[in-house]
Parts: C-alpha cells; sequence; structure tokens
C-alpha cells in the first residue's frame, strides 16, 4: 500500500489524508495570499507524469466531527534542492519550536505531505495515494489511532508505523514509494520518514487532505 509529493510545485502546503484500509472525509485548506511571496522551488520533473493513478475526489467518509480549529500561520517552510522525487524525504526540527500544535498537509496534486509544528515545517516527503477504483479521500481529518506494528486486517499487508484517520481504515503509512505506484486509499510516505512522523504526532492531531491546494509563507491554515 503506497503514494508520493513536492515534486517542484511551489510551497505546497497539503490538506487531508488516508489509511489503513479505505475512507476519508472533508474541509478544505484555504489559501490567503502573504507579502512577500516565496521563490518556487524549481523541478524539471514538474509535468512529468509519476503516478498513473489520478487523484479523485471521494465522497466524504464518516470520521469523528471536527471542531473548527484556530488557523496556524505558516512561518516556515523547508529549502529542498533539486527535483523532489519519489522516495525523498527531509526532516529537520531544528529552529522550529520544541512543542505546540502539529498539522499534517497532505495535496495529491503535488504528492507531497508536509509536517509542520505551531506553523514551522519539520518534515516533508514524498507520498502515494489511492488508485483510480480505490481514490483517496479529500477533507480533514484527526488522528485516532497509532500502532507501530499493524498489519491490515483486508489486504495482509505491514502498515508500519500506521496513523489511522478514518473509522473505514484510511490512514498514512510506511510504504515503498516508488513510480508508478498507488494505495488502496491510504497514505504511504518512505518507512523512515514515518518513523520520524510516528514519534511527534499524537491522537488527535489534523490532518488535511486537498488536491491542488497551496499556501505560501504567512498564509493560514484554518
Amino acid at each position: 500500500m503506497q503514494v508520493g509529493w513536492r515534486t517542484g510545485l511551489g510551497i505546497a502546503l497539503l490538506v487531508g489524508v488516508a489509511g489503513a484500509t479505505a475512507g476519508g472525509a472533508a474541509l478544505l485548506l484555504r489559501a490567503e495570499p502573504a507579502a512577500p511571496p516565496v521563490p518556487i522551488r524549481a523541478d524539471p520533473v514538474a509535468h512529468a507524469s509519476v503516478v498513473q493513478a489520478r487523484p479523485m475526489p471521494a465522497p466524504a467518509a464518516s470520521p469523528s466531527p471536527i471542531a473548527r480549529p484556530e488557523a496556524m500561520v505558516v512561518r516556515r517552510v523547508l529549502p529542498i534542492d533539486g527535483p523532489f522525487t519519489h522516495g525523498r524525504w527531509v526532516w529537520d526540527e531544528d529552529g522550529a519550536p520544541p512543542a505546540g500544535p502539529l498539522v499534517v498537509t497532505i495535496d495529491l496534486d503535488a504528492q507531497v505531505l508536509s509536517v509542520f509544528r505551531d506553523g514551522y515545517e519539520i518534515g516533508a516527503a514524498v507520498v502515494l495515494y489511492g488508485a483510480d477504483w480505490k481514490p483517496t479521500p479529500l477533507g480533514a481529518l484527526k488522528i485516532t489511532e497509532k500502532d507501530a506494528d499493524h498489519v491490515s486486517n483486508l489486504y495482509g499487508a505491514p502498515m508500519p508505523y500506521m496513523l489511522r484517520l478514518t473509522n473505514d481504515g484510511i490512514s498514512i503509512h510506511g510504504s515503498d514509494v516508488q513510480e508508478g505506484a498507488a494505495t488502496h486509499g491510504c497514505i504511504g510516505v518512505p518507512t523512515a520518514f514515518a518513523k520520524k512522523l510516528f514519534a511527534v504526532a499524537r491522537l488527535g492531531d489534523r490532518v488535511i487532505i486537498t488536491n491542488g491546494k497551496r499556501l505560501a509563507m504567512g498564509g493560514a491554515i484554518t
């Protein structure tokens, strides 16, 4: 079960997520222009077809209702050199607050997941997402379960460092992230990255999944 990101499509501040075996929900990221604009990260493969499956909006699943959270302002994005391709990820907590609210954003169009602590991006990874016949749902979700050694009860596949997002199994988990691969609706990230995310994520943390929604520095994740 797998998925990919940030192929040079700028500051892709994502929204939503997917998991253990299928599902999702809805509440999209709203971009607010800010000054000065952040330089766009050049990516020679920005127009390449990286994943054969096209992200399709899925019907909203039925996770637990989420109270409207306070807006989080983006204060930092991590610099990334060269194309951000399948299998690549970055993690850097230096200069970020040691504690604070955590938000995970995922943009299926950019194929990138970002982790923000108190508005500071501390991690980013190219992801895999759901195939056309099992799309990843869009929306605002929250982490409801953590299991470092999870195995899918539908497919029998290992899902290391699983963070469950919906009652029907959509989650973020470690995967072999390769070009052309897809998942059964979950968000797959490199396993080493999944381990780091698992360590900082808490039950109730927000995960926002969108398809082409992006923010600039100073923009608010609402």
